[in-house]
């Protein structure tokens, strides 16, 4: 087993996972990241809102105990010697409030895709809970488990580049650069509901992917955005949801710059980047080398840092499985959540300290920020004016 609480709570925990049936994208990565680092045994499952199928799924996947719903989950597994310890939630956007609430009530550590709800109200009330609770609230911003992403972060917090002045983010992507909508018949169900505004919520491109953005840049600068100025709409013509935004944001530290947010680029493949600069120098990074990070200083070569290395900051470190020259990527990177997540999660069972490196791992309150950032760049494309995010 790969971390120390694991060792010392004695077994692995026992996880249960809501949604992620058939062709779901993401269910299978959740379930592979969370048996990649041995921590987690996947026992109890709620696979589908529809009940049959639910069950059906879970035997298909030999999930031990497959459950018509959440409450049924819940009820069962408390009842139990061998019940559940924590829940993994990867279903549509509108279910998560209702179902994190339900976990944490029953005593559960939960980790839930992002965006943690719709809405920031709902999403500041779950960390509340959870933290009221003592229990762990993660959230599924998974690029910050890439370890060249680690490594950006503690460069920063090691005063490498200096304090941060500027900056610019982006994720562009070519997945809504035609108008779907036109034939609904060929839309797959995970593009319906997410276009959906009363399902997948009120910015579609901001709460998709913008809320990656926003943790990005706040989890590698290591400072928060604290305001925005932003254009938020559709750029393909006779489209309805937001499919675009572009964003000028200030940190609460000064720092400033630019972020650019789409999904109406034709033919981008999921093009995510960040670069930092301060006075001392800078930091690049881009997903399609997610294994190496740009470091830049005033009349000195760059320097290219590369997973792996020994020399790397241990955050960075401890986030890499193989040695260098061997290319680790998406499904590793989620994988170090939940292995951050077990750590949290059996330490708090344990009642030990947790490996302090564990401790970077987005929570609830992180969750609840992206949503304020979705909020505050509505409420800016608006009344064309800066507006402070919602602070915790």
């Amino acid at each position: 087993m790969s971390t120390a609480s694991i060792q010392k709570l004695g077994r692995r925990l026992r996880l249960g996972v809501i949604g992620g049936a058939g062709g779901a994208l993401i269910g299978p990565v959740h379930r592979l990241a969370a048996r990649l680092d041995d921590c987690f045994e996947l026992t109890a499952g709620v696979l589908s809102s529809d009940p049959a199928r639910s069950k059906a799924e879970a035997a298909r996947l030999n999930i031990a105990r497959g459950y018509a719903d959440m409450a049924a989950m819940i009820a069962g597994e408390a009842a139990r010697e061998d019940g559940i310890d924590a829940v993994a939630i990867m279903t549509p956007n509108d279910s998560h409030a209702r179902y994190v609430e339900m976990a944490l009530n029953a005593g559960l550590d939960v980790i839930c895709d992002k965006p943690l709800t719709n809405d920031y109200a709902s999403s500041k009330a779950l960390a509340v809970l959870a933290r009221s609770k003592g229990l762990v609230l993660a959230v599924t911003y998974n690029y910050s488990g890439y370890p060249m992403l680690r490594e950006a972060r503690a460069a920063i917090a090691a005063g490498e580049i200096g304090e941060p002045q500027t900056l610019h983010a982006a994720y562009v992507s070519g997945s809504l650069g035609t108008l779907v909508e036109a034939e609904p018949e060929k839309m797959s169900s995970r593009t319906r509901w997410r276009l959906d505004s009363a399902r997948g919520g009120p910015s579609h491109v901001l709460a998709d992917i913008g809320t990656h953005v926003h943790q990005l840049v706040n989890f590698v600068a290591g400072q928060r955005i604290e305001a925005v100025l932003a254009d938020v709409g559709a750029a393909v013509a006779g489209r309805t949801a937001h499919d675009t935004a572009s964003v000028i944001v200030r940190l609460e530290g000064g720092a400033r710059g630019p972020l650019f947010i789409t999904k109406a680029a034709t033919g981008a493949e999921n093009a995510m980047s960040i670069e930092v600069y301060g006075q001392a120098g800078g930091l690049y990074w881009h997903h399609a080398a997610v294994n190496e990070l740009r470091v830049m200083r005033h009349a000195r070569p760059a320097e290219i840092r590369t997973r792996g290395l020994p020399t790397l900051h241990p955050l960075a470190r401890a986030a890499a499985r193989l040695p260098a020259g061997h290319p680790e990527a998406f499904h590793e990177g989620f994988a170090n959540l939940y292995r951050d997540f077990a750590e949290l999660a059996a330490a708090r069972r344990a009642n030990t300290t947790p490996d302090p490196l564990a401790t970077c791992l987005p929570t609830g309150e992180d969750g609840a920020q992206g949503l304020a950032f979705c909020e505050a760049c509505v409420a800016s494309a608006e009344s064309g004016k800066w507006v402070n995010l919602a602070q915790p």
